[in-house]
């Protein structure tokens, strides 16, 4: 799951992204929101996190730019604006949710996961394909009724592969999913990452590479 957070408090930004990917998400960060525009032009972000006080281009604005866009990305406002007049006039801007700092985190990644569910190509809570059942809400994954011990890195991975299935995803693919803007497209990661998974997935084999193409579940 790929997440776009727009926050112009810095530390904060930092704190909820690092928090996300501990969650197993792939996090982009936005300081303001001209640059908060431009990602979100360049990569497809399943759900934004919005701050409304941004420099350079209003969160407001911005919120009704994103929301424009045929293939948006949902938008949760996390703000400090939490009047009940705040919370309706922000989402009759569009945004799909809404919640006001301060804020439990726990909670924050509970919305998050449901707007990833509620966006329009999204495919169902519980994921099935090759014998594989995976919960990204409770975190968990079998194979064969034999629960998996995944790091955060290669349940990412396999929930990405499985949304994808029966299709394939390239490395690229894959490190803009699960890693995050900062990955090296040239670092042997997803390689590594794939040995792991396959190990723990056991046998028979049930990922499948085609070179030049990339990974599918057979």
């Amino acid at each position: 799951m790929r997440i776009l957070v727009v926050e112009d408090a810095r530390s904060l930004a930092e704190v909820v992204a690092e928090g996300l990917r501990d969650q197993g998400m792939a996090v982009d960060l936005a300081y303001d929101g001209l640059s908060a525009a431009a990602k979100v032009d360049l990569t497809a972000y399943h759900v934004v996190v919005l701050d409304r006080d941004l420099p350079g281009l209003p969160g407001d604005v911005l919120c009704q730019m994103i929301t424009e866009r045929p293939d948006r990305p949902m938008v949760l406002m996390l703000t400090a604006a939490g009047t009940p007049g705040d919370r309706v006039s922000g989402l009759a801007l569009g945004a799909d949710d809404y919640l006001a700092k301060p804020f439990h985190f726990p909670e924050l990644i509970l919305r998050i996961q449901a707007l990833a569910r509620r966006k329009p190509d999204a495919r169902p809570r519980i994921l099935r394909a090759a014998g594989i059942e995976l919960d990204p809400v409770r975190r968990t994954a079998a194979r064969n009724d034999r629960q998996l011990d995944l790091s955060v890195k290669e349940f990412a991975l396999l929930h990405a592969l499985m949304s994808a299935s029966p299709g394939f995803l390239s490395a690229e693919q894959l490190l803009e999913q699960v890693w995050d803007e900062h990955a090296d497209p040239f670092t042997n990661t997803v390689t590594v990452t794939i040995g792991r998974l396959r190990r723990k997935l056991g046998e028979p084999p049930v990922i499948a590479t085609t070179p030049g193409v990339g990974y599918r579940l057979a």
